[in-house]
């Protein structure tokens, strides 16, 4: 699942403050949970290596932008901010302050030297295969250094990044991601996944295992399983046989602690009968399944080289849901695919209509310079996208808040997160991922507690303590 321009902050944590280094690192992280984790895992990194934490620009002695390149004109927006971070940097240098510029993440491999060739304020570039080794690159860049690293690594990064400090996953709160799966070998022709990310790879269960008893640890109550194509994740297990993502779930559940869990982005191709059991079996596993269709079409689906049809789709979502009544479903779409009709796109409001989601992401169809659809005839024309999304849209939200209408009422679990924004007011999430908001007495940070719904808001729940 895809979210454009997150533009998190992400602190790299306080190692540099305990050894009395000087040197702050800022991260701004655009894109997808994944390269939320990323950061964090960076920060971890050069946590290890001396730096701080800084949320604020000026004060960073080393700027990081991690990047996506899953939206139109992602690399445009990378290349604004490097224009505004040239300023600052030319500022800094008058000063006699240093400032390294480095770019990471789906962008950085995308583009690769072009980045340095276009942006003379950038000092290295690092894919999301080789961000281990950031902390060796940053060093060449201070040494003068112009330092591109998008080759995709023969060793396994997880081995070599430190683990995450507890205190530093304490603080970052009691919800986390945790990556087990990286690259996929679908090669849907609108993606630029394959090229960015590369072939699929898995971690192992030990390594997985190992990350989740440490977050459990820190207080972490929810774990979010994450991969570009997560359920296609397939890891050696402590009995040397290969596992599959439900038995890796299974496994997950039995760490104490850990209350909660989630995984995303799935492919309808593999979803196997074992980790549907497993959402009919395991408590702590979360009844909100992100599961991407793209068409209703089976013409474009093909197109899309996506390789199942609109009734496989329909098929598999009824086995989900005999498994788990209660789960709630999301999804992806995209219009205007070229060569898209209008009775293409009314396949695909058919079966958003049979399918009937509580969320959906939706798009309009941009071309991926260097993917087989950038070169498809039959493009659709902006005007047409433009209808058929808001059309699109105008039934997902319809859905959407049908589905909150219905909880009204209804006592359900909420997990305690933070403080909202209102004085005396938490905010929690429900196990269809809405926030929760409620009166602080209903519980602290990390709980888990029964609310009643009282009302909806445009995008989330208000709820009484019971």
């Amino acid at each position: 699942m895809e979210i454009d321009d997150i533009a998190e902050i992400i602190p790299a944590g306080t190692a540099a403050a305990a050894t009395g280094a000087a040197r702050k690192v800022f991260i701004k992280t655009y894109g997808c949970q994944m390269n939320v984790y990323d950061s964090q895992r960076m920060s971890d990194a050069l946590a290890a290596d001396g730096y701080a934490a800084t949320e604020t620009i000026d004060d960073a002695d080393l700027v990081l932008l991690n990047t996506c390149h899953i939206r139109e004109k992602a690399a445009e927006k990378v290349y604004s901010e490097l224009g505004r971070l040239r300023q600052l940097k030319a500022e800094r240098a008058e000063a006699g302050r240093e400032m390294i510029v480095g770019v990471t993440g789906c962008v950085a491999q995308a583009e690769g030297r072009e980045i340095i060739r276009r942006a003379s304020a950038v000092d290295l570039v690092v894919g999301p295969q080789t961000y281990h080794r950031l902390p060796e690159v940053v060093k060449k860049a201070r040494g003068g250094q112009k330092v591109v690293e998008t080759e995709y690594a023969l060793e396994d990064k997880f081995e070599h990044l430190p683990q995450p400090r507890k205190a530093e996953v304490a603080r970052r709160g009691v919800t986390a991601f945790l990556t087990v799966q990286e690259g996929c070998d679908k090669f849907c022709t609108f993606c630029v996944v394959p090229y960015t990310r590369g072939s699929e790879v898995s971690r192992s269960v030990a390594q997985i295992v190992t990350e989740a008893e440490r977050l459990a640890e820190a207080g972490v109550r929810e774990v979010t399983l994450l991969g570009q194509n997560v359920n296609a994740w397939h890891g050696e297990g402590a009995d040397g046989k290969e596992w599959g993502l439900g038995r890796l779930l299974y496994r997950l559940a039995e760490i104490p602690g850990i209350a909660r869990l989630r995984y995303t982005t799935s492919h309808p191709r593999d979803m196997d009968d074992e980790l549907i059991s497993a959402h009919r079996d395991l408590r702590a596993l979360m009844p909100y399944l992100h599961l991407p269709v793209q068409s209703g079409s089976d013409r474009i689906l093909k197109a899309m080289n996506r390789r199942h049809t609109a009734v496989d789709y329909l098929k598999l979502i009824d086995r989900i849901r005999a498994a788990r009544p209660d789960i709630a479903m999301s999804g992806d779409f995209i219009v205007g695919f070229p060569g898209e009709t209008d009775a293409d796109f009314e396949a695909t409001m058919e079966i958003v209509r049979q399918t009937n989601y509580a969320s959906a992401y939706t798009f309009k169809y941009s071309p991926r310079p260097g993917t087989p659809g950038a070169d498809m005839d039959g493009h659709v024309e902006e005007k047409v996208k433009d209808e058929r999304l808001q059309r699109l849209q105008k039934l997902i939200t319809e859905q959407q808040h049908a589905f909150a209408d219905g909880l009204v009422g209804q006592t359900i679990s909420t997990l305690i997160e933070k403080p909202g924004r209102q004085p005396g007011q938490i905010v929690g999430r429900s196990p269809w991922l809405q926030p929760v908001i409620v009166d602080e007495k209903a519980g602290e940070i990390g709980d888990i507690v029964d609310v009643r719904i009282t009302k909806t808001g445009t995008n989330s729940l208000f709820a009484e303590a019971v």
